[in-house]
């Protein structure tokens, strides 16, 4: 099913406080991937601030096209769509930076829940996966077209039970807080916090001085693997672009803009 007229589209979009952010909207029960599905309408011209929402993906997934796993209706599965055609290219994570931020914000607002970021695009409750984030854009002559940021939540199931391979290694919302947890109030307060923040980036505020704070890895000993390579050294800061700085054993500061994180378990902050 898919369209506007289901119930829990016209929820989400009913009195809504956004100018633009969510006030387009496409719902579906099963979709394969709504990031996909929504960079095909954004070569279509669909608007900007469009919402695709699904119960359940087929074929969802995150960096490197790992698939995405989620009980059907357990999960907040959301993709946005933006045009700022006011970014600078290099600064595409600013998207990644203002809808985690968003998300922190609707979980404590909704929950009580502080969550933090684990880099480069994963919200975490002490150290296990809540939620994870896909950025993706599309550039015409060298110009930036559109990003479509996907988000998925896990919200109303106990990982332990349906997905025991990651028992260890995520949560849900409901775990956490000790009982289920309303996926469109969590929905309707992101949007109204992602337009918020949007609305910064427009004036020339950068999110990155918040989202920075919220990192939990900062001062401490790390194993980053990339497509490419494996580093070690100490997580010493992060870039405007998002990148991690790297202090290598030689001394040397490497950049890293993406890649899997291994914090050892006996890594203390520097001082």
């Amino acid at each position: 099913m898919c369209g506007i007229s289901s119930i829990w589209a016209v929820l989400i979009i009913f009195n809504l406080p956004t100018q633009f952010i969510g006030q387009t909207i496409r719902y579906y029960e099963t979709i394969g991937s709504t990031n996909t599905e929504l960079k095909r309408l954004a070569d279509e011209h669909a608007p900007e601030g469009m919402l695709l929402v699904a119960d359940e993906q087929s074929a969802g997934r995150g960096r490197f096209k790992r698939v995405w796993q989620a009980p059907k209706k357990g999960s907040l599965l959301t993709s946005l769509l933006f045009r700022p055609t006011f970014l600078h290219p290099h600064n595409i994570q600013h998207l990644t930076m203002i809808c985690s931020l968003a998300m922190i914000e609707s979980i404590k607002q909704e929950t009580c829940i502080s969550v933090n970021i684990k880099w480069p695009n994963d919200l975490v409750f002490d150290n296990r996966k809540l939620a994870g984030v896909l950025t993706e854009a599309s550039f015409i002559a060298n110009k930036l077209s559109w990003i479509v940021v996907g988000l998925g939540v896990n919200v109303n199931f106990d990982v332990a039970t349906c997905l025991p391979e990651f028992a260890q290694t995520a949560i849900s919302l409901q775990t956490i807080a000790g009982h289920s947890i309303s996926r469109l109030a969590l929905l309707r307060n992101y949007l109204v916090h992602v337009e918020k923040w949007y609305h910064a980036m427009c004036l020339g505020k950068s999110p990155h001085k918040a989202w920075k704070e919220r990192l939990t890895m900062l001062g401490q000993s790390v194993i980053i693997s990339t497509n490419d390579h494996v580093f070690e050294g100490i997580a010493e800061d992060v870039e405007q672009t998002g990148a991690l700085q790297l202090r290598l054993p030689n001394g040397k500061l490497k950049s890293v803009l993406a890649g899997d994180v291994l914090i050892p378990f006996n890594s203390t902050p520097t001082t």
